[in-house]
Formats: C-alpha cells, structure tokens, sequence
C-alpha cells in the first residue's frame, strides 16, 4: 500500500503529533512537499502533504487561515505538516481551528525533525510500495504463464480473477463469451457484447472502460469494467474485460497487462502457423475434389481429420458483385482439378475489415462459431470465392444460415451499386455428403449458388432445389433467347394467319401426345390437329418423335409463356 497520513504518524523517527483531522489519517500520500509562498496552489497536484513554517504566513489571522486552508483543501493536498520552534513556538490556533473546519489533517512537526526526514519516509514508502507492486506482478505473470500452459486460457482467466480480487472475461470476435471466471461471471459478461462489438471496430490495440455492468438483481455487485482487445493485427481477433469493484492498483495493473500478453499468444497464431494451415487446408480440399479420400484423410490428420469422419457440407460464396460478372461471363466450367493457395488467407480475411469484405465477414462468422463448439472447419479462398467444409449439422452450418438470412433480411436497408451490391453475398450450400462425393458436393453448392444468384436471394441449399419447381429457372435470359429462336419461325407462320401451330403444338405437348383430347381442346378435328403437327415439323426440320424435341419445345413454351 501507498504510504499514508496515519503510516506517517506512526513512524517512530518523525515524532509527527495530530492537531486537527485525526480522522482522515488513511488517505494516501503521493509526496511530501515543503513551500513558503503565501499561495502554493498552483504548483501542488492534489495527494500532497505540505510542509511549512509560515515564513511568509499570518498565521494567527483567522480569515487568513480559513481562506489559506480552504484554497489547499480545494487543490487535493491531503495534509499540512507545521514545524514548531522556528516562526511560531506553537501552531496558533487560528490555523487550528481552520484545519478542524476544513477537515483538513494538520502535523505538528518538532523542531528536530527536518523537513527532509518526512520527504525521505514518503519517498521510501512509495519506492517499497511500488517494488511491492512490481513484484507482486512478476508473481502473478509467472502463475498466469503456469496456468495458461496448464489450463489454457481458462485456467489463466481463473488465476487473473483471484489476482485483482474480481471477475475476468475472454470474448472471440464476435463479441459471444469464450470463457468466464469464476462461474458466476459469465451473466454478467454476456451483457456487454455490444461494448465488445464497439470496441473491436477501433483500431486494435483498443480497450476502453465501460463503467457498471450492473446486477438488477444485486445493485451492490455493480462493477468498474475494463475492456482490452487482443491480437497483433489491425483488427482484433478477441477481447478481455475484467470487473472490480474499484480501479486497479499497480500490481493488478501489472496482472492484467501480463494476462493480455498470454491471451494474444494463445488467440493470435502465429503467421507462419496461418501460412501452413492454409496449405494443409488446401491441399485437403485439393485431394478430396481429385477423388482421393484416403489420401486426403491421411493429410488432414487430427487438425481437420475430424471433419472427414461426419456427414460434411460444402458451402461455396463469393461477393454479389463478382457472382453477377459471373453470371454475364456464362456458367462455371466445373470443380477445379486444382484449388491454389490464395492471399490473403482465411485467418487473415477473418482478421480483416469486413467492410466491404464479404467472404471475410463470413469466414469470421463460420470460423467463431466452430472454435465456440469445438468444431473442426476448413475455409479456403479460391479466388474470389470462398469454399467452406463443415460439419454438417454443426455450429458452423448454422452461423452460415443464419448469417444469409440477416443479410437477406436487411438487403432492401443497403443501397445497389451498379454490377451488383459491394456489401452483398451469395452463398450455395450442398446436401450433407462424405470424403468419396466430395467432388458431387462441390458442384451441388455451385448448383444452389448459381441459384441464388438468379433468384436475387442470399443463400440456397441445394436440398431444397428438388422440393421447388424447375419453371423458375426458365427465367434466365439465355434460355428465353433459345425458347424465343426456337419458336420464331412458327410465330412468323402464325402472323400470317395461315395456322394456330404454337397454340396447337402446347395443347398437342399438354395432352402428351393425344390427338383425341388435344382436338376437343383446341376446337378443331383431329385431322385438322395432325396436319398442323406435320406442319411443325416441316418447319422446324424436327420430329416430334424425339423426346429430346418434345422436351426442348415444351420447356421453350413454358419459358416464354408470360410473353
């Protein structure tokens, strides 16, 4: 502790006596300062114990003493040392009564102790106080890295709440609790995710102090937070908050900057370790896409080993903007037989800006939310598009979707850009599959993306593809530029008035074929119904026989039906 007053008092070498505020001896002492000028307040900082003789003092005045003391009692200074037997044989009672009314401590200080006596005490206390400190948290950094090598980072956040006699918190980005110490801490830290969230949109290094996180149940267990972000990078990759009653002193401060650094080495892995996981990563999916499961499996081994031995999703997305240059460009050619290491990796876009980063926000999203589980997930860029495997049922799956339907939900509050939307997404999710149908599913998800992308929606699954109709994909521009010359010269021979060939091959196609039933439909013989069949054919130089040009005719009629 600080030296005080009272430390002061009961120091046998000084000989200080009490002559007024002999209740307020327990406030701390920042220094001892000695001065003679009738008005020292402008040089004093507050926490002072100041030092006199009244050289320069009318010290029996009364008005002078009360203003004097007032001015000194308003500027911090915490109490008034008087050397008796040098100006004044006795401290007059006007300066007395002033200090007893202020409440203001006053010292008589004997004529033996010199003034430097009392500064060299201060000065020794604050010393042993501040080597007490340091050591203290040398001590607390050694038990921090004993725990956070034995227990991790729950193991560390238990040690740090003992340290500074308080509650630790670790957070992911997110702003969700990773971990909570003691266990009755993890309410109270939930409740400051949006100070996290704020937090972690600073620059990093960041933190900040929250005031109260407060109990509605037990106003009294309101705390002082503080909010620190970890990681190396610009953007924070989690964040600590540590609750306690008053601010933190020297050694908890040293403490809590001691669990910063060790919950950054633990949190933030090393570039070289991001650089190698990527390439383990892609090679991984390289394998799987290439129709080597075994192999793949044998390479993943326990960092994504797990991933291969469950029913797993393949999630493939890229940016609105880059998805609709895709779709003018015309459809993708397949599953590449090679999928490159791209930078900046996964790790890297989660610890990016996401503003304006699409794949980063949900690399983070998917990411965050396997750690949180435990889950294994692998994320690798392909270009401009991201390719996702995870567990299919899992945490990561569910961030996913839920992390398109509140960008669906709030697409209509962004504003469109030409070539599509900056800040928007599209993402195709396959059905659940194994290591052997990994290639399938890759080309399911870029099924379900293609999708997406031509219904203006955020995310599709490729399950629910089968559980819809195939009439909506007919709405794509190059199938009804195909239905639209496909049917043209029988429109033209329509226009002339010498037929109803396009009314009478769809009711001829509807009735599957059935001269009888399409004729009632139409109105007409079916003598009448043949001719005009033969007419189509001989227009079209193709024969109705076919069922390949039944179906392509069907599909043209139905593709330009709202013509």
């Amino acid at each position: 502790m600080p030296p005080t007053l009272a430390s002061l008092v009961h120091h046998s070498a000084l000989k200080l006596t009490v002559r007024a505020g002999g209740d307020r001896l327990d406030v701390p002492v920042r220094w001892a300062h000695s001065s003679e000028l009738a008005d020292p307040v402008p040089y004093m900082e507050g926490g002072e114990l100041l030092l006199i003789t009244a050289l320069k003092l009318d010290a029996e005045d009364p008005q002078a003493m009360r203003r004097y003391v007032k001015r000194l009692a308003g500027a911090g200074v915490v109490g008034l040392g008087f050397a008796v037997g040098v100006h004044y044989d006795d401290i007059p009672e006007a300066l007395v009564e002033a200090a007893r009314a202020e409440g203001l401590p006053l010292l008589e200080v004997p004529r033996r102790t010199p003034f430097l006596a009392i500064s060299k005490a201060v000065s020794a206390a604050i010393a042993a106080d501040q080597y007490r400190a340091v050591t203290a948290g040398f001590a607390a950094q050694r038990e921090l890295t004993r725990r956070a090598l034995g227990d991790g980072p729950e193991g560390l956040l238990a040690a740090l709440a003992a340290q500074i006699d308080g509650w630790a918190a670790l957070y992911d980005t997110a702003g969700a609790v990773v971990a909570a110490a003691p266990e009755w801490a993890g309410r109270r830290a939930a409740r400051l995710t949006a100070d996290v969230q704020r937090l972690r949109e600073r620059p990093a290094p960041a933190s900040a102090v929250v005031g109260a996180a407060d109990d509605s149940e037990q106003p009294e267990n309101a705390d002082r937070v503080e909010l620190h972000s970890l990681g190396t990078s610009r953007k924070a990759r989690a964040a600590l908050a540590v609750g306690t009653a008053a601010p933190l002193g020297t050694a908890e401060r040293y403490a809590v900057h001691s669990a910063i650094a060790l919950l950054t080495l633990t949190t933030e892995r090393s570039r070289s370790l991001h650089a190698a996981e990527q390439r383990l990563g892609a090679a991984v999916l390289r394998m799987l896409l290439a129709g080597e499961p075994d192999h793949a499996r044998t390479v993943a081994g326990d960092l994504y080993g797990g991933l291969l031995d469950a029913p797993f999703r393949m999630i493939v997305a890229e940016p609105a903007s880059a998805s609709a240059a895709r779709a003018h460009a015309g459809p993708s050619a397949g599953p590449p037989a090679r999928v490159p290491v791209a930078k900046p990796s996964a790790a890297a876009l989660a610890a990016a800006d996401t503003h304006g980063d699409p794949l980063g926000a949900l690399a983070e999203v998917v990411e965050s939310a396997a750690a949180r589980a435990g889950e294994a997930v692998l994320a690798v860029p392909e270009g401009e598009r991201l390719v996702v495997l995870a567990t299919d049922g899992g945490a990561a799956v569910a961030a996913c979707a839920a992390y398109a339907s509140a960008l669906e939900t709030a697409r209509p509050a962004r504003k469109p850009v030409a070539g599509g939307d900056e800040e928007g997404l599209v993402v195709g999710l396959s059905a659940p599959s194994g290591p052997i149908a990994a290639s399938a599913a890759y080309k399911q998800a870029e099924q379900a993306l293609s999708v997406a992308r031509r219904r203006g929606r955020v995310c599709v699954e490729h399950e629910h593809l089968a559980a819809g109709s195939v009439l909506p994909l007919l709405a794509d521009d190059a199938v009804r530029a195909f239905a639209d010359g496909l049917l043209r010269a029988l429109r033209d021979h329509d226009a002339t008035g010498r037929g109803d060939l396009v009314a009478s091959l769809r009711a001829w196609l509807s009735r599957h074929g059935q001269w009888d039933a399409a004729a009632a439909d139409l109105g007409v013989h079916r003598h009448t119904l043949r001719y005009r069949m033969r007419r189509v054919e001989e227009i079209l130089g193709r024969s109705l026989d076919d069922p390949d040009v039944r179906m392509e005719l069907w599909l043209a009629l139905k593709a330009t039906a709202a013509e």
